[in-house]
């Protein structure tokens, strides 16, 4: 995985994380969904590109 890629799906989730707070705070359940799903968005992309790494080696 590149450092970018980890950057990005960083980011992303952090992003995630942020909505969903917010969501939570302003009891907004459409924003903890939002949240939630790009918290999810990351984590796929992260196990996909863990097993390109799997194979690079």
């Amino acid at each position: 995985m590149s450092a970018s890629d980890k950057i990005s799906n960083a980011a992303q989730d952090l992003k995630g994380k942020a909505k969903e707070a917010v969501g939570n705070v302003t009891n907004d359940d459409s924003k903890v969904a939002e949240g939630k799903a790009d918290q999810a968005g990351a984590s796929a992309k992260k196990a996909g590109e863990n097993v390109k790494d799997v194979f690079k080696k």
